[in-house]
């Protein structure tokens, strides 16, 4: 499978990817399969005891797909930053979530090894327009988006999105980031085949060249933990028209 970069990737609409976890290989090529190559396929760090179990989890993975996302876990936990870093750094992924302060660093750190990844920094919603929550305070998005760019990120994860919950701060944040120069906007939290339609419809226009919802919970089989295929062919579907 030849490396590419998150940015080559062929996107729905030249903009849209789905961003799906991935219990296996075998699970990888389903849902890329079912997702009509608009997949990126995943795995969180919380999965694994050590992280040299994580690298061989996604060495596998990239055996079927160009690009793999690495997550943080628990809900996005902060704390599992440097076990993310060092899966990464074994693994070559292409993708890789981690809390904004630290998003900084990983991506020199990962450059230094002569690895090209998109890292993403991970913000909340603040529950007001116009606002992220960074830590424990809130931050003008504006404020935020020219910090981010003088950091070199070149993408933001939101998350907890809530559904349609936070959807108006969200296509708030995309704009700003597109006007500033930040390529991509990610969000993740309760995003279903319920909503994904009001989600991307509400972002289509804000100009943003990469947006990747994260869409777990609403897709895994409670009892085997892979991500269902069918689950996966509906969503994308859904917003393929």
């Amino acid at each position: 499978m030849p490396k590419m970069h998150l940015k080559q990737l062929n996107k729905w609409d030249g903009f849209l990817l789905f961003n799906f976890l991935a219990k296996d290989k075998q699970n990888a090529e389903e849902i890329l399969e079912a997702g009509k190559g608009f997949v990126v396929p995943g795995i969180v760090s919380s999965d694994f005891a050590h992280p040299e179990e994580g690298i061989e989890h996604v060495k596998a993975l990239k055996g079927v797909a160009p690009v793999v996302s690495i997550g943080l876990g628990d809900n996005g936990n902060p704390a599992n930053w440097e076990k993310v870093l060092h899966i990464a750094a074994g693994s070559d992924p292409g993708h890789l979530n981690q809390p904004f302060e630290r998003s900084g660093y990983a991506q020199g750190y990962l450059k230094a090894k002569g690895l090209d990844q998109l890292v993403n920094g991970l913000v909340a919603p603040a529950g007001r327009v116009g606002y992220i929550k960074l830590a424990n305070h809130d931050m003008k998005v504006e404020d935020f988006v020219d910090l981010a760019v003088s950091m070199n990120v070149e993408s933001i994860k939101f998350m907890p999105l809530k559904g349609l919950t936070h959807l108006e701060e969200l296509v708030y944040l995309c704009k700003v980031a597109a006007a500033k120069g930040i390529p991509s906007i990610e969000p993740a939290g309760g995003i279903s085949a319920d909503n994904i339609v009001a989600i991307v419809t509400a972002v289509r226009e804000t100009g943003i060249s990469i947006f990747m919802p994260h869409i777990f919970g609403s897709t895994i089989d409670k009892v085997t933990g892979r991500t269902i295929p069918e689950e996966v062919e509906k969503i994308v579907s859904s917003v393929r028209g």
